[in-house]
């Protein structure tokens, strides 16, 4: 049977729910399988990776897999902590950069943002998705500042974002979903949280998308094991049918494919200081997609998610994967922290912070169909010193004469913006 889809927003958000979990269900039903039969299958899947996670804690073990990065850059992973990479789906990239060149960059984006009068002309938060401490803005709308674009499309960072798209099943059915080797630079904004700050942190979500993750027929093929009866075939790895489709539009949308959301830390951050939290599990993406489908969720809801914003996980629909949730460990400025597309994270509250908490955003980002529809906005974005089209269009560069200029990119960067 074919199911209904949406390519653009239903103009009926509460319509199109009742219709597609109608169809969803009878899906499911055909395969000779109810709904509570294939989300029991996925229950024990994931509650077997939350005991493995319990398990790890009681023998001290830091739940979050640590690589150096000169193992990655010398080939010498070993099979143990790529598996270990897969099952958690995160990942804490020791020693990156060198700490005095994170250190370097962090003043040097102190320099750029102060040279060019930006506290004097800040407007306020462009959106509503990160809070601001105090007067000046926790999260930077800043994109081409020289310090982000040396990071973006410098070797050691092209060979971090190669491992990890790497670990994606890239191609299927005599088709390459992406190119492994080539990123898509994807712009995104700073992070500085001074010392002595209070945040009150961001909550569980995640950012793959929202309804079109069940009403569009790209995300409906992309979960078809899910919906068809195969659940047991379910992969958090495979990019089939991910990076093509289109995505409904909202203030927290990411146009790109991403196939890990990352950032590369400015400043040594302890780990109960106000960081990343996110629930290692890949395969708790087909928990949150399955869940709105049992009967003790209202017809026309999907467990809270909904246009224009985060997609929301937390104890009312998904206490299990809550006790799972896991902090990063201490990182020194230079370390880089990456976590699965799909994965469930937040952002814990810190009171008084001791230290700085700085970081950019630099996700993996692999050229694919997607990619390159997005990266023609941003070489858009780049050449006039813009807010890229995925973020508020605060635009307070563009008059900034030290700002990365199109002399300064190299093989990596002219590639990453499809100029080469």
């Amino acid at each position: 049977m074919t199911l209904p889809h949406w390519e653009e927003t239903p103009a009926d958000l509460r319509a199109a729910t009742r219709e597609i979990k109608v169809a969803l269900r009878e899906r499911i039903a055909a395969s000779g399988r109810t709904v509570d039969e294939v989300f029991a299958v996925v229950e024990r899947r994931v509650q077997a990776a939350i005991d493995d996670i319990a398990a790890a804690r009681r023998r001290g073990e830091t739940v979050w897999p640590v690589i150096d990065y000169a193992d990655i850059a010398a080939g010498t992973v070993t099979a143990a902590q790529v598996e270990q990479l897969r099952r958690r789906g995160c990942l804490v990239v020791r020693g990156h950069f060198d700490r005095d060149q994170a250190l370097r960059w962090d003043q040097d984006i102190v320099d750029y943002v102060e040279g060019n009068r930006f506290f004097e002309d800040y407007r306020g938060p462009g959106d509503d998705f990160f809070g601001s401490v105090g007067s000046k803005p926790e999260i930077y709308p800043i994109y081409w500042s020289p310090a982000q674009m040396q990071a973006r499309q410098s070797e050691r960072m092209a060979t971090v974002q190669a491992f990890l798209n790497s670990q994606w099943k890239h191609e299927s059915d005599g088709v390459q979903w992406f190119d492994p080797t080539r990123d898509s630079l994807y712009p995104d904004r700073i992070r500085r949280r001074p010392e002595g700050a209070d945040s009150a942190g961001l909550g569980t979500h995640l950012d793959p998308g929202t309804l079109d993750l069940w009403m569009t027929q790209a995300y409906q093929q992309a979960f078809r094991h899910l919906f068809d009866g195969s659940v047991e075939q379910y992969d958090p790895w495979d990019a089939a049918h991910r990076t093509t489709g289109p995505q409904y539009p909202g203030s927290t949308m990411c146009s790109a494919f991403r196939t890990f959301q990352g950032w590369t830390a400015l400043s040594d951050m302890d780990h109960d200081q106000g960081v990343l939290h996110t629930v290692p599990i890949p395969e708790a993406m087909a928990y949150l997609m399955l869940r709105p489908l049992l009967s003790d969720v209202p017809d026309d809801d999907m467990c809270g998610v909904t246009v224009n914003q985060v997609f929301p996980a937390g104890h009312k629909w998904h206490a299990p994967l809550m006790e799972a949730l896991a902090g990063i460990p201490d990182v020194k400025a230079g370390d880089s922290v990456w976590w699965h597309c799909d994965m469930i994270h937040s952002v814990a509250p810190v009171e008084a912070q001791k230290g700085w908490g700085n970081v950019m955003y630099i996700p993996a980002a692999p050229w694919c169909p997607r990619n390159e529809t997005y990266a023609a906005s941003v070489r858009d974005a780049f050449l006039k010193g813009e807010s890229p089209s995925d973020f508020p269009a605060e635009h307070y560069e563009r008059d900034w004469p030290n700002r990365f200029q199109p002399t300064d990119l190299n093989d990596i960067g002219r590639r990453g913006l499809g100029l080469g």
